[in-house]
């Protein structure tokens, strides 16, 4: 039977979520400025990142400001549909808790 509120396993991770969550509020947002929203290293969102963009839900453009190189992160189409199906499923899940709790005999 399929759960109506299916967790998508690609961004069930604390620190995906975390990305995805701070990328879901811009158009785009530099390396560096993600990195610190997530609370996370350099490497550890350069991974993550890599893992999301692989699924089509995170774009990487790369350039530079004068002669410095910089990295921009934005999510896809697919990428903001993504979060915001995990973050309704997320919601669901919360209401049934909250109703078998309200249920339950106390």
């Amino acid at each position: 039977m399929s759960n109506e509120w299916e967790l998508n396993p690609v961004i069930n991770t604390t620190t995906r979520l975390a990305i995805m969550a701070v990328l879901a509020g811009a158009e785009e947002i530099e390396f560096g400025v993600a990195r610190q929203a997530a609370g996370i290293s350099d490497s550890v969102l350069s991974k993550q990142a890599t893992a999301l963009e692989r699924a089509g839900y995170l774009k990487v453009r790369k350039g530079s400001i004068g002669r410095r190189p910089r990295t921009w992160l934005s999510l896809t189409d697919a990428g903001r549909t993504a979060i915001r199906s995990h973050i309704a499923a997320l919601q669901g899940l919360l209401a049934r808790a909250n109703a078998a709790a309200s249920d339950a005999p106390g």
